[in-house]
């Protein structure tokens, strides 16, 4: 089994609705996210996946939170614009650009800060 990683950022302003402290009012962070891949076996060129195509699927999806209020962004209209509904959205979007009979996301871990971070999986 192979597995490939990468990163990008963006930022963003959000505020968690009913939290009952400051992250209840509009903040931004500068938020990194880290993918990784896993894939059964190398192509005929002895790679997993092109690791450009990784990243311009995930930047294709993380260009539509850059520089927004995210409360503002569907699905995050319906539901808390979070680290960890953040990371499941970005999975499972990801999760329809890449998975294949070789290749497949296994997670995507949104930091929000320096030291604090959220990770979704699926099992």
């Amino acid at each position: 089994m192979y597995e490939l990683t990468i990163e990008t950022v963006f930022s963003a302003a959000h505020q968690l609705r009913g939290y009952k402290g400051k992250c209840e009012a509009l903040h931004g962070h500068n938020w990194k996210v880290q993918v990784h891949v896993l894939a059964g076996r190398l192509n005929e060129i002895d790679i997993a996946m092109d690791f450009h195509d990784l990243k311009r699927y995930t930047n294709e999806i993380v260009e539509q939170l850059d520089h927004g209020v995210l409360n503002e962004i569907f699905p995050f209209t319906e539901i808390n614009p979070s680290s960890e509904n953040i990371a499941r959205w970005i999975f499972d979007s990801l999760k329809r650009k890449v998975d294949d009979d070789n290749v497949r996301v296994s997670a995507v871990t949104v930091w929000e800060s320096d030291t604090a971070s959220a990770t979704y999986y699926e099992d």
